[in-house]
């Protein structure tokens, strides 16, 4: 059925988003709700948008115009987006379209004032709520002054803000379209603003009400402050009473104007808690209909409220899905993992097939409840130990729970589960490993079986395809635990730890050194992550010499050319062929690596070579021939004169002869094995990238037989149901791009270190007095003091370094290892003791502090910095 250029709101329903957009599907759904009062109205169509806005002639030409500007050149966005609402609020309404307005209008009373509300289509959705973005007009009479508003709404879709927040959330103007709301007017006592889940700390059972005279636009607008009621399980908790200085109100000659609130009223609460607690259970009801937390706007008239908007809290960090009522501690694996990414459902299901660990899936990550774990006295005790030593915050946040006594259970030691380990491929589950010795001949063997098994999985998976690939896959990832929980693998990777941990606890105490482990672990042998940064720069060496080939590779990186057809141009050249062969060979043996690896879905290097032409370009840039083989060799040297220093000193204390031979066997413990423990977290990103190119092989045949639309359809799919997708030759396309659109509103959102199942977010903080005011707080995990300017990075293809600079990014995982040859220091948000950033700085000598809350933000790029990584902060020197 054909529909008109107006419809009721009891015509309006969840199927009609393209038809009146989020905010008029909203009221159309909340119409509907028992005991819920909205003011009656109408919404005229995205239908008579469209058809206006294509008699405009010079609008499509505008349009074209703005495609080509960039996100972030406001003057232009600005001057043409003013050129777009000239034309649209210019254009003549046909008298069809005005008298179907017009006999909607009469329906309300032909001189009832109204409230002309934009609603786009991309607006008030789950991920981007564009609250704001377009244009409301308040107490307009008459069927004139409504056409000149619903012009003035549709040209709103055009303000610079809304423009701007479209490209940085990914969505094309021309595909955007606008309705109109029409609704009538509530003159209000009182108006505000319920949220149904605490938009502070995320807490779902709290709920915030927001409060004050007159009409609410400058209250939602935050012109003014209102009254806060804080309202759990029924009650008034908290109240907060403004001093409400203005008021926004009707004018008799329409619209709205800005008074002075009278002097007995200023201090006066605008609700009383009975129906501040009446509220938050019309919201309740509100929140239950619509399946997530609400942002809803209200007015109070005659003691009744009436409900003129609700929308969903987009802020909020979803929650695991779980099949009880009991309270659970969620603790994030991407911080141990060092990749706060959202993940897509392929590389979730692998992930969780990889772990020996439960893990919990919300906003495309994944965590782990301790709450079971935290309930016994020697479960609490290991695993604030255990992760306190990679996390500071995280155990703050923990401990915090913990000390409240009434959000977890209290149970017997015997009731404990074992300690949950979050980084399966770096540190295996389990207590300290039996004694092992410092024989490099147990890591030979050690990378022997790995390579071994990565051998015999590519001639096993080469010819199969349909259900017999899958079933291989998954009965693979099993010989993939086998390596990565091989019990020797176990012994040597803790025994460097806990050598590690003794030489810095005892030296501490012996002769007053810090993070003494940081030098001696310089230029370990073995390590298959710190390598790659010497091996980007021979292949620099390479490259070095032919100036035409340095001039096609700028043109590469200013491109960003996908594919890997680019080397063969490149063979073309003088010195190409060499420079082709050098990083064919680097990525023979690291192409399977990139930014969060852990997510079988991403993009490796071997897929797109490009993404690592900027860093040979700053090596060549950077440095001189041999850089590499020095780089190394000045690391080991290092070490070896410090751990000479160290035992000299030893020998001078009082049984300084045992002190330093059981220090000698640490430092030996040290250099034979804290290499290895890289390993196998290559060995499964090797494996991964097995699974990844058969996969989509296979999703290359399902798309060319039709069942699959695009290759990538195959991320979006978990394993198991790529499993069913072969075997019956039948795709969800719906689910596939009910889950593309989820993927995108996850990648907005920033995960929680660690939270509970009411929601709300546990921020823990280093609690700590060493750190002078004024300075950024982190972990100290490898020692040293420099200072430098700022480089804040989020891309690694995006490198543009020099020699001194200190690296800030979010996070560091393997990939931006080729990075840290040409850096002096390492600021990151996300980090511990032990994951990827501190290990390799320690191993390169660079001084390094990890989890910096905000880092990325409080450090401006360019900014010179000094980073202090024995004790742990950064100072901000301008």
């Amino acid at each position: 059925m054909k529909l008109g250029y107006v419809m009721g709101f009891e015509q309006i329903g969840s199927a009609n988003l393209a038809d009146v957009g989020g905010k008029g599907v909203h009221l159309g759904e909340l119409s509907r709700i028992d005991g819920v009062r909205v003011p009656d109205g109408f919404c005229v169509t995205t239908e008579a948008f469209q058809r206006v806005v294509a008699g405009a002639a010079r609008v499509g030409a505008r349009l074209d115009e703005l495609a080509g500007v960039d996100a972030d050149d406001r003057a232009a966005i600005g001057t043409l987006s003013a050129g777009l609402r000239g034309e649209i609020e210019g254009v003549e309404i046909p008298g069809d379209l005005a008298a179907e307005v017009g006999a909607s209008l009469a329906r309300l009373g032909e001189h009832t004032p109204c409230a002309v509300r934009s609603s786009a289509t991309a607006e008030d959705l789950p991920g981007t709520s564009f609250a704001g973005q377009q244009d409301s007009y308040l107490n307009v009479v008459g069927l004139a002054a409504v056409l000149r508003h619903v012009r003035r709404c549709w040209a709103s879709l055009f303000t610079e803000r809304a423009v701007t927040y479209r490209r940085r959330n990914g969505i094309d103007d021309r595909t955007v379209r606008m309705a109109v709301v029409v609704q009538r007017m509530v003159f209000p006592d009182a108006a505000g603003m319920v949220f149904t889940a605490d938009p502070v700390t995320s807490n779902r059972k709290v709920a915030t009400v927001e409060a004050g005279w007159g009409l609410g636009e400058a209250l939602v607008s935050g012109v003014v402050a209102g009254d806060v009621y804080t309202v759990r399980d029924g009650q008034v908790v908290d109240v907060a009473v403004a001093v409400k200085e203005r008021r926004v109100e009707a004018s008799p000659q329409g619209g709205t104007r800005d008074v002075a609130v009278e002097e007995g009223l200023r201090r006066q609460p605008a609700l009383s808690q009975e129906q501040a607690v009446r509220l938050v259970r019309l919201g309740r009801r509100i929140e239950a209909y619509f399946g997530r937390p609400q942002d809803i706007e209200w007015c109070l008239a005659g003691g009744e409220f009436h409900i003129v908007q609700s929308r969903p809290i987009t802020t909020l960090f979803p929650l695991p899905a779980v099949d009880d009522e009991d309270n659970h501690l969620y603790v994030s694996v991407g911080h141990q993992q060092m990749m706060t990414d959202a993940m897509k459902p392929l590389g979730l299901s692998v992930w969780q097939l990889t772990t020996p660990r439960p893990m919990h899936e919300a906003g495309g990550r994944l965590f782990v409840d301790v709450a079971p774990v935290l309930a016994t006295p020697a479960g609490r005790a290991s695993l604030l130990d255990t992760l306190g030593r990679s996390d500071p915050l995280i155990r703050d946040a923990m401990q915090s729970v913990v000390d409240r006594g009434d959000f977890l259970p209290s149970l017997p030691d015997d009731a404990s589960p074992a300690v949950p380990a979050a980084v399966p491929a770096a540190v295996p589950a389990g207590g300290p490993a039996d004694p092992v010795e410092a024989d490099p001949d147990l890591v030979t063997e050690l990378i022997r079986r790995g390579e071994s098994s990565v051998a015999t999985l590519k001639r096993e998976i080469e010819d199969l395809s349909g259900p017999a690939l899958v079933e291989f896959i998954v009965a693979d990832i099993g010989e993939l635990r086998r390596v990565l929980f091989d019990p020797l693998s176990h012994r040597v990777i803790m025994a460097a730890m806990e050598a590690a941990w003794w030489l810095n606890d005892r030296l501490e105490a012996w002769l007053g050194v810090k993070n003494a482990a940081d030098v001696l672990t310089q230029s370990v042998p073995r390590n298959v992550t710190s390598e790659m940064g010497p091996a980007l720069l021979e292949v620099a060496d390479v490259v070095r010499p032919h100036a035409q080939v340095v001039a096609f590779l700028h043109r590469v990186a200013d491109e960003g050319r996908e594919g890997d057809g680019w080397l063969e141009e490149l063979s073309g050249l003088p010195g190409g062929r060499q420079a082709g062969e050098a990083i064919r060979g680097y990525l023979g043996t690291y192409g399977m690596r990139c930014a969060g690896e852990i997510d079988i879905t991403r993009t490796r290097w071997s897929e797109r070579p490009a993404m690592l032409v900027p860093a040979i370009l700053g090596n060549v840039r950077n440095f001189e021939p041999g850089a590499g083989e020095r780089h190394f060799e000045q690391g080991r040297q290092e070490a070896r004169r410090a751990a000479q220093q160290l035992l000299g000193r030893l020998r001078a204390l009082p049984d300084g002869e045992g002190k330093a031979g059981e220090t000698g066997r640490m430092i030996d413990l040290v250099r034979t094995f804290a290499g290895y423990r890289e390993y196998p977290k290559y060995c499964m990103i090797s494996r991964y990238f097995v699974y990844k190119q058969a996969l989509l092989r296979e999703a290359g045949r399902l798309v060319r037989s039709g069942v699959l639309r695009e290759r990538d359809d195959i991320f979006f799919l978990r394993l198991e149901e790529v499993r069913d997708v072969v075997r019956t030759g039948k795709a969800d396309s719906a689910l596939v791009e009910e889950r593309r659109e989820a993927f995108r509103s996850y990648e907005t959102l920033t995960p929680p270190r660690v939270f509970t199942s009411d929601g709300e977010v546990i921020t823990g903080s280093y609690r700590r007095a060493d750190a002078p005011p004024g300075t950024l707080a982190g972990l100290p995990v490898s020692a040293g003091t420099v200072e430098g300017r700022a480089r804040v990075l989020m891309d690694m293809t995006r490198a543009d370094l020099e020699p001194g600079d200190i690296l800030v990014t979010a996070y560091t995982d393997p990939s931006w290892t080729p990075l840290f040859v040409a850096v002096a220091g390492l600021v990151t948000e996300v980090g511990g003791l032990m994951t990827h950033g501190a290990v390799i700085a320690r191993e390169y000598g660079l001084p390094a502090v990890v989890g910096v809350e905000q880092a990325t933000r409080l450090i401006r790029d360019g900014q010179r910095i000094r980073v202090h990584g024995t004790d742990g902060y950064v100072e901000l020197l301008d």
